[in-house]
């Protein structure tokens, strides 16, 4: 049974591995672009803009955060947004 849960455990463990940061709304970077954590705080933000439903956005569907193309290396949150959101295509 260990050899058949070995490819589980070690897909679990390089996911672990993978997973980035999460961004500081107070970096300069996440300034600069105005991130927040929550699309309900953005000012400027569209009606349902938000980073899960943004082209940028590279986490899995249904995830609450994941990495973008703006920040590399760093996670945004999935309801989060920022003034470079573009529509998904």
């Amino acid at each position: 049974m260990a050899v058949a849960l070995t490819p589980l455990a070690a897909s679990k463990l390089t996911a672990a591995a993978a997973a980035n940061p999460r961004l500081n709304p107070a970096e300069p970077a996440a300034k600069a672009v105005k991130y927040v954590e929550d699309a309900k705080h953005a000012q400027g933000a569209t009606a349902g803009s938000r980073c899960a439903n943004c082209a940028l956005y590279e986490g899995a569907s249904g995830s609450t955060q994941g990495p973008c193309q703006i920040f590399p290396g760093k996670d945004v949150m999935a309801a989060g947004w920022c003034s470079s959101w573009a529509p998904q295509m």
